[in-house]
């Protein structure tokens, strides 16, 4: 199979050129713009991260443990799961290299014992600012010249895209809060 390359649409090494196969007939009117678009935003938007997280033998799954642990401390693992979608085996490995690497810190809780809260110590809440910093340079780059209204746009339409059923309470936290910018 040819390579491809759809960031340039010159032809490949055997002369044809790289395209997108022609949708058959039922398949006209779905979004393949949107749904392509939105994978590449996100390879390259984790892509960021990634590479700084390479050095220090992390994936992005330690990266979205230590962003919710870092902003939303005093989480509870039971809620970590929940909005993360991963099984307690997935977050326990993941887990316990932070805890062993001092990224984050584990206590009891106070009215419940058998809770788990997570907090980021100030090694791990600087990984993450580092992290942010990277993916929110990327942010400002495609939020240029699209001014506040089209900032919020984009907010709304991912707001939009996540189930709004969703019970977990980081993600009401999201909802509720007011743009940044604003």
């Amino acid at each position: 199979m040819a390579d491809i390359n759809f960031s340039n649409p010159l032809p490949s090494a055997d002369s044809r050129p790289t395209q997108a196969r022609p949708a058959p007939a039922g398949e006209a009117n779905l979004r393949w713009d949107i749904i392509e678009l939105l994978f590449f935003a996100y390879r390259d938007f984790v892509g960021d991260a990634d590479h700084e997280l390479e050095a220090f033998g992390f994936g992005r799954a330690h990266h979205r443990v230590m962003h919710f642990v870092c902003r939303y401390p005093g989480l509870k693992v039971a809620d970590l799961l929940d909005v993360l979608r991963i099984t307690k085996q997935s977050l326990g490995r993941v887990l316990k290299q932070l805890l062993d690497e001092g990224y984050i810190v584990q206590k009891t809780g106070n009215n419940d014992r058998r809770q788990r809260l997570l907090y980021a110590t100030a090694k791990g809440e600087a990984l993450v600012a580092k992290l942010a910093t990277l993916q929110t340079r990327r942010i400002d780059r495609a939020l240029e010249g699209i001014g506040l209204a089209g900032a919020d746009t984009v907010r709304r339409f991912l707001r939009a895209m996540i189930d709004r059923e969703d019970p977990d309470k980081v993600l009401e936290t999201i909802f509720n809060a007011p743009n940044p910018k604003e």
